[in-house]
């Protein structure tokens, strides 16, 4: 076994871990050294995340050796120590918006010793703790009330008054503009300077080729690569990520149509939400599953949240087979024929304590009995014949949707966006969490969709769910960034949606 470099930041040795048969971590290993940018890549269900939660402490390892500064890694379970060594900055700010930035940085530690809080005093520790690292923010504003990379500034800053000397980064720049990442990157670049590590997780390679020195490639559970930024080609980065070392098409796509002069179903023209995607126009002819590639980072799930109406665009129109769409509300999108698979069918797409046919009726109850009744009995008719069509493996309508497997669950969530027979459905990551054969049986039906002679939208970045699209626009921070035909390759597309290689 390799021996950890002794002036390590962190390093990682043959790391297993086993969620029940699933095997998240295969033997991988990562070193970053003191002052570092050292950039973790990877596609999703790389492992990433999960090597994050055993650098934090959140997950012991099944085997393998973390140290920090060439000392082992604290015991599980200590977090005062874990807190010490290592921090993770997440995509999601995890600021409490109402309170200051001074109780944001010593929440849980106001004042050791004493029962009272000083807040004059606890204000100057701020201000002193915000002006060691530079960080230019009014310890007596609320977190609300400040910038999206001033909060991250006082995220890290909060980390490193810890004694951490090394600071996770996921997704840092997803909730940026051009100025905010510059700005970022800026100060990540002076804390180096101070000696401060960090690992940079990002979907956005011209990121890592802007800050990182170092870059590890994971794949599938394993470590792929690790070599030094300056001197690897794109191209070889992206092929570590994909596995794809050749430019030849995959092995399946959406098979060539002619659509012709076919109805346009959907059409967004000037379509904008200030801050998550640039104004765009949209057609999707009848027959046709159009793709949009990104990562919700790029603003793909903020684009399919706004042509379901859960968000009210900022800019533009959109209409289904001409018909006006009133932007932010749900119930007409619904009216003018748009159905919906949301995301996480866990938060927008089930009601747990509800039956199987309830769930799948929420769409339609104004047709399930007169004057604003919901009669059961057509409530178990409409269900039996969605279980039918869909192959739901259920008791019954009657049965719990939290009793159902993963697959059947999201079988579910598609049986309701279909029940109002729309003309156009938008699906957003329509197979996350599912097995493989769920998957292709949700495929198809979004696939079948487009072959009645309607109009589909998958949103997504796992290249298995946009093969079945006849072409796939590709979004980066928030603008079109490339077009493609059926035949594109997984090295095409991964590197449009990382924002390597535009084209249009």
């Amino acid at each position: 076994m390799r021996t950890a470099p002794a002036a390590a930041a962190v390093h990682a040795e043959g790391i297993v871990k086993r969620f029940g048969p699933t095997l998240a971590l295969d033997g991988v290993r990562l070193t970053v050294a003191p002052g570092e940018s050292h950039a973790l890549v990877g596609r999703n269900g790389a492992g990433k995340s999960t090597l994050v939660s055993v650098l934090t402490g959140l997950h012991r390892p099944d085997a393998g050796t973390v140290t920090f500064d060439g000392a082992p890694a604290p015991a599980f379970g200590d977090t005062a120590a874990w807190q010490s060594k290592v921090a993770c900055v997440y995509q999601k700010s995890m600021v409490v918006p109402d309170l200051t930035v001074a109780e944001n940085l010593f929440l849980n530690r106001f004042e050791e010793g004493s029962r009272f809080i000083g807040w004059r005093r606890l204000r100057q520790r701020a201000a002193e703790l915000l002006g060691a690292y530079g960080v230019d923010v009014d310890p007596g504003a609320r977190a609300k009330d400040i910038g999206v990379e001033q909060r991250q500034f006082v995220e890290i800053a909060r980390a490193l008054s810890f004694g951490a000397r090394l600071v996770i980064l996921d997704e840092p720049t997803a909730q940026l503009d051009a100025r905010g990442i510059q700005c970022l990157f800026g100060k990540l670049r002076e804390l180096q300077d101070q000696g401060v590590a960090f690992l940079f997780i990002s979907h956005h390679l011209q990121e890592v080729y802007e800050l990182c020195a170092t870059v590890t490639v994971y794949r599938d559970a394993r470590h792929v690569l690790t070599a030094p930024v300056a001197g690897l080609p794109k191209e070889d980065l992206v092929a570590a990520m994909t596995g794809d070392a050749t430019s030849s098409a995959s092995a399946w796509h959406a098979p060539v149509g002619a659509l012709g002069e076919a109805e346009t179903v959907l059409r967004a023209e000037g379509l904008g939400l200030e801050g998550r995607f640039e104004p765009l126009d949209i057609e999707v002819r009848a027959g046709e599953v159009l793709g949009i590639a990104g990562a919700a980072a790029s603003g793909s799930t903020a684009l399919g949240e706004t042509l379901a109406g859960l968000r009210k665009a900022s800019t533009g129109r959109l209409t289904v087979r001409g018909r006006p769409v009133r932007s932010g509300s749900v119930p007409h999108a619904l009216d003018a024929g748009i159905g919906y698979i949301p995301e996480d069918r866990h938060i927008q797409g089930l009601v747990p304590g509800r039956s199987v046919a309830e769930n799948a009726t929420l769409t339609v109850t104004d047709q399930l009995g007169p004057c604003g009744t919901v009669l059961p009995s057509r409530t178990r008719a409409f269900a039996t014949s969605m279980i039918s069509a869909l192959d739901i493996k259920t008791q019954g309508p009657s049965q719990p949707v939290s009793g159902l497997s993963g697959g059947n669950q999201q079988k579910v969530v598609v049986a309701r966006a279909l029940a109002r027979d729309p003309g156009a459905l938008v699906a957003v990551r329509p197979t996350a969490g599912v097995d493989v054969k769920s998957k292709d049986a949700l495929l198809g039906v979004v696939r079948k969709v487009a072959d009645e002679g309607r109009a589909a939208v998958i949103i997504s970045d796992e290249l298995d769910d946009l093969r079945v699209c006849d072409r796939v626009l590709a979004l980066f921070h928030g603008r079109v960034v490339a077009t493609f035909g059926s035949g594109w390759t997984d090295r095409e597309l991964v590197a449009a949606m990382e924002g390597v290689g535009e084209q249009r």
